[in-house]
């Protein structure tokens, strides 16, 4: 699968988070035991083969213009110091969203169907924790530390009533329907936290999905002009309105035009518009190479009437 994300966003919640936290200090115990005992060298074992990278496989963000673009600090519970204050008062996670997603993948193919088309998908305000939303096959999350606590109690307390030696049969008895039917409890909690949370995936992919397939393509595609066309004005206006300009001065000043209107940094494609521009005919250049533009009455004769325009006067004509 491939992503293709646009925009940056910030999300915040604001709470106590006693069960999250509660989770945290068990997985951080739970993970000094095995450093301790070293038990995590051989229950999680690491590939002793280093993978090969593939430099056309890559997520890193190389481009000129990524480098400039703002960071956004991941403030998460699994991270977080421990301290009384942190434990015993509301904090603030925060996690980087994406303004736009487009997701183009393939399903897995099997014996009976090796033909394997093409998916597109689009999403919005999608957050960086939850990036696995957006792809077709999603991951069901396990037992939290909490509910492996439970049960150990749980099978600690059934060993030991077991092994009481002068235990009356019908208390064991008791005492071990009472533990099974606590762990089957803590089962049917955790599939019902299941079912709410496929529902609750549900829930937000129908509101965060903005298109899919040819609905995707179209409205890239209607971006793309909307961005064309956005360009060829912003030089057009700065010509107007500054004068004459070099093919540098004219990048630089629309670059500052879209930094103090709109507060954006951009790599902005002057070449691009002047040659829209120029073959419009409403864009010249002197004996220097200076470009400059023609007068805007005159600008609107070269280009002629719109298809807005032109439909406009033929309804205009059909009515009188």
């Amino acid at each position: 699968y491939i992503i293709f994300r646009r925009g940056i966003g910030i999300d915040r919640t604001t709470d106590y988070f006693v069960m999250e936290k509660l989770d945290m200090i068990i997985g951080r115990l739970w993970g000094w035991i095995l450093n301790v005992t070293r038990l995590r060298r051989i229950l999680f074992k690491k590939p002793s083969i280093r993978p090969i990278r593939d430099p056309k496989k890559t997520d890193e963000i190389t481009s000129e213009a990524e480098k400039q673009d703002m960071f956004v600090e991941r403030i998460r519970i699994e991270n977080m110091e421990l301290s009384w204050k942190n434990l015993t008062k509301s904090i603030t996670i925060q996690e980087p969203t994406f303004d736009r997603i487009i997701v183009v993948y393939r399903q897995a193919s099997i014996k009976e169907k090796t033909e394997r088309g093409i998916f597109v998908k689009h999403f919005k305000n999608i957050p960086m924790a939850d990036m696995e939303l957006v792809l077709p096959e999603k991951k069901n999350p396990s037992l939290t530390p909490m509910d492996w606590v439970k049960f150990l109690i749980s099978a600690v307390a059934l060993v030991g009533s077991l092994e009481m030696p002068k235990a009356d049969i019908w208390v064991s008895i008791a005492i071990l329907s009472g533990l099974i039917g606590y762990c089957a409890k803590i089962y049917i909690t955790f599939q019902a936290n299941m079912a709410a949370y496929q529902s609750l995936i549900t829930k937000s992919m129908y509101d965060k999905q903005l298109d899919s397939g040819r609905g995707t393509l179209l409205h890239l595609c209607d971006d793309v002009i909307q961005q064309e066309v956005k360009e060829v004005l912003v030089a057009f206006f700065i010509l107007m309105e500054q004068g004459k300009a070099t093919s540098q001065d004219l990048d630089f000043r629309c670059e500052e035009l879209i930094k103090e209107e709109f507060g954006e940094i951009c790599d902005f494609d002057v070449v691009d518009a002047v040659e829209k521009l120029e073959k419009l005919g409403i864009v010249l250049r002197d004996s220097i190479g200076r470009i400059y533009c023609v007068g805007l009455k005159r600008a609107n004769e070269i280009i002629g009437p719109t298809t807005e325009e032109l439909v406009l006067k033929a309804k205009q004509s059909v009515i009188t």
